[in-house]
This record gives structure tokens, sequence and C-alpha cells, in this order.
């Protein structure tokens, strides 16, 4: 599988390291309610088709990026940097 970084280019998979979901909202840190941090660390609808996800280039330039992947077919359709969006 092949990730375009909007820095370096297309790369191989291997140069990136997979960050997460980047649909899931996540609880106001100084919130107590155990419910809500609950479901955000454990709780995944795990959908099939484009997905939404943040990935970083860990062995090139670095950067954080959000990709768009297929979690069937594992095509990419799209990649942009991550900046405004919380990691």
């Amino acid at each position: 599988m092949l990730i375009s970084c909007p820095y370096c280019g297309p790369r191989d998979v291997s140069e990136f390291t997979y960050q997460g979901d980047a649909t899931r909202t996540r609880p106001d840190p100084a919130s107590a309610d155990a419910a809500a941090w609950h479901e955000y660390v454990y709780e995944r609808s795990n959908e099939a088709g484009p997905h939404r996800e943040f990935w970083q280039h860990a062995g090139g330039c670095r950067a954080h990026v959000v990709v768009i992947r297929n979690t069937v077919t594992h095509e990419i359709s799209s990649v942009a940097p991550a900046r405004g969006d919380r990691i």
C-alpha cells in the first residue's frame, strides 16, 4: 500500500505509523465523566468502507496526515496534512 505524503510524495506504508480514528471527538480533558471517557477509549463501530484516519510519516518527514482509506480494499482516496485536527 502506498501513502502519498503531502511533503515527500508516494511512500510505502512501512514508513508510516497508524495514529488512530480521525472521526472521534475527545471529551474535555478536565472532564471526570467516566462514561464519556469509557466510550471514547473503548467503543468502536468498526464499519466497512471509507474511513478517516490519522497517520504519521514516522520513517520520513514525521508529519501527521489525515488519510481517507477504504477498510475493505485499502484503497486510499485522499491524504491531507493534519493541521487543525486533534491527534
